[in-house]
């Protein structure tokens, strides 16, 4: 690939280096395709660089730290100090390993990587503007297109990331110095494991959430022990109100975060005067907006190539991940709810293999999700009313960690594993776990639905003893009412 004012061609282009867009380009190499690869910030994309690996490393090294300090019960008494520093170096070095590997990957797969910003001309060919001074730009010819250009932060109106104290998770992640005390607007999963990693590392953290309760679309079972937990560890929560400005303090130093009635700041579109007694005020060093991410399909030029998104700025595609033009595939979360990296990667491997002429297809069923909070929460399939509006006749099995022995012997008991089933025929419909190590469990369970396994299936596997696992074994059994552990319904 020559770099200037030249028109290359390639097979297929992938736009992203994400976990979406990586995958793309690797499986399509395997498939013996021509493959150009353009990313304009770092391969790996947010999750590798800025989202899930560096928050999970942290979530990890703050339980280490929070686990020690906590375990007078087991004999255990400790006060561990905290480098900051040195913990920030570690989660680099994580980052680093996996973000090599993926330029090792593609490359090894005779993927061609291009360093730039790609927009649409028209529907096969694209304008790639290379960043640095005098670098120019080159126009890409591509018989197939799979737009993987991830989301970013959506930015609430006076909360400017560019503003010192205003942090997104990326901005969170990479903090030199421990904050005293910090505001999470936004109660989702990326505000509430994040709220616990600080909460954990000595700060003083308050929940600003919109809504009545933490995790919006969690059962309320689900999200019990999560909010408990959050309460031990000194975390305060503000629900029913709306973040609307910030200024500085005349009388220290920090900021003070002005918040209203979400039902009013909604009305007034964030903006308008509150009445005195309702506005609620908070004085803070940092604050951190966490109200979810938007898709960036606003800078590729979309409607050049023939492509219009949706009123949120997703691209719609079917379930081969074709867009509505036929040669043109998107995947990861510029394509959609759920915005998980998992399914981005399941996308750009099918959208790949459709290329490729394969028959491949993504069934969304079987798609587990994770909350990575303190206890984690893992779910698959259909929850117990969703079956229920499905017209199935369900049952349901539920086995606690308080009667797991191997729970019992990490101190970790919080939580339950619940399976919902199709009474008639016994086959799995969906599952939702609340524990330790509940983004590993789900995976049984995923398989489970994949493969249209039935209680009986699960129930009759035999699970090593003493394990967590086997709470999810116990639960099938309590489904069929034959559980040894627990009391059967």
């Amino acid at each position: 690939m020559v770099v200037g004012d030249v028109t290359t061609g390639t097979d297929v282009l992938v736009i992203g280096a994400g976990p979406a867009g990586y995958v793309a380009a690797i499986r399509a190499g395997q498939l013996d395709l021509d493959v150009t690869l353009v990313e304009k910030d770092a391969y790996g994309g947010t999750c590798l660089n800025y989202g899930c690996i560096p928050s999970k490393a942290l979530i990890t090294a703050t339980d280490v730290a929070h686990e020690a300090a906590t375990a007078e019960e087991m004999g255990i008494h400790a006060d561990p100090a905290i480098d900051l520093g040195g913990m920030m170096d570690w989660k680099d070095g994580v980052v680093d390993q996996l973000t090599g590997g993926v330029e090792k990957l593609c490359k090894a797969n005779q993927v061609t990587l291009l360093e730039g910003t790609a927009r649409f001309a028209d529907e096969n060919t694209v304008r790639v503007s290379h960043s640095g001074e005098g670098q120019g730009s080159e126009t890409l010819e591509f018989e197939h297109a799979v737009i993987a250009t991830g989301s970013r932060p959506i930015e609430i109106p006076n909360f400017e990331y560019g503003d010192e104290p205003v942090l997104d998770s990326k901005q969170a992640l990479a903090l030199k110095s421990v904050p005293d005390s910090l505001v999470v607007v936004g109660a989702g999963y990326i505000g509430m494991e994040l709220a616990s990693v600080f909460a954990k590392l000595g700060t003083d953290v308050t929940a600003l959430e919109m809504l009545d309760s933490i995790l919006p679309g969690y059962d309320d079972d689900l999200k019990r022990p999560v909010k408990q937990r959050a309460n031990d560890l000194g975390i305060d929560f503000e629900f029913g109100y709306t973040a609307t400005e910030w200024h500085d303090r005349d009388d220290a130093d920090g900021i003070r975060v002005v918040a209203e009635p979400a039902e009013r700041a909604a009305a007034d579109g964030g903006g308008a005067e509150a009445v005195e007694d309702e506005r609620l005020e908070l004085d803070t060093e940092k604050v951190l907006v966490a109200v979810g991410r938007q898709p960036v399909s606003d800078t590729l030029d979309l409607a050049e190539a023939g492509l219009q998104t949706d009123d949120r700025g997703f691209i719609e595609t079917d379930s081969r991940a074709r867009t509505t033009v036929d040669h043109i595939f998107a995947a990861g979360d510029v394509a959609g709810e759920p915005m998980l990296a998992h399914k981005g990667s399941a996308e750009g491997k099918v959208a790949a293999e459709v290329i490729a002429g394969e028959p491949a297809a993504l069934d969304h069923q079987a798609m587990p999700a994770a909350v990575f909070t303190d206890p984690e929460i893992g779910t698959v399939g259909m929850t117990e009313s969703e079956a229920d509006d499905a017209g199935f006749e369900t049952v349901t099995g539920q086995f606690p960690f308080r009667a797991s022995g191997r729970a019992l012997t990490t101190g970790n008991s919080d939580g339950f594993v619940k399976i919902v089933a199709d009474d008639e025929d016994g086959y799995v419909l969906g599952a939702s776990i609340v524990g330790s190590e509940a983004s590993e469990l789900i995976a049984e369970l995923s398989l489970a639905i994949e493969l249209g396994a039935t209680l009986e299936d699960v129930a009759s596997t035999v699970h090593t003893h003493p394990t967590l696992s086997e709470a999810v074994m116990e639960a099938a059994e309590n489904a069929l009412g034959h559980a040894i552990h627990t009391l059967n319904r």
